[in-house]
């Protein structure tokens, strides 16, 4: 008798589809890109002093910071004073506004940021501004 065999079905084991999982990425990585700030930062707490003539700040700016223990940073990186020049040199040749913003904290010296705006003019900046908050 030729019975009808049916093929028996092997069991796969768990499967996970990563096309939703993918997705659900983009959308949440989406959604920080957007939600976040999209300002330049120094990097550095800074506590900057009030002013009531402050204005904005230019996106292509080249942002300096002076903490209060007389650290210098450019746009995240810490600096010695004397190879301040070279690097905003480096930067200034790329930066088409040439603008400086030298964030300083109310703390610091202020014989340091008269230092770091003559680096600043010898590196060929174009104009050299000093940060503040906007006073109430």
């Amino acid at each position: 008798m030729d019975s009808f065999m049916i093929p028996s079905r092997r069991k796969t084991g768990f499967h996970i589809d990563v096309v939703p999982l993918i997705d659900v990425v983009f959308v949440i990585l989406i959604f920080n890109i957007l939600s976040s700030s999209l300002t330049q930062q120094t990097g550095v707490d800074v506590d900057k002093p009030q002013a009531q003539s402050a204005g904005e700040l230019n996106r292509q700016s080249i942002l300096v910071a002076i903490t209060r223990d007389g650290n210098i940073h450019v746009n995240e990186r810490p600096v010695d004073l004397e190879g301040l020049p070279d690097v905003l040199k480096r930067m200034l040749a790329g930066n088409v506004v040439g603008e400086v913003v030298l964030i300083a904290d109310r703390e610091s010296n202020t014989g340091l940021l008269v230092s770091v705006m003559d680096a600043c003019n010898l590196a060929g900046a174009k104009k050299i501004s000093v940060a503040a908050l906007a006073g109430q």
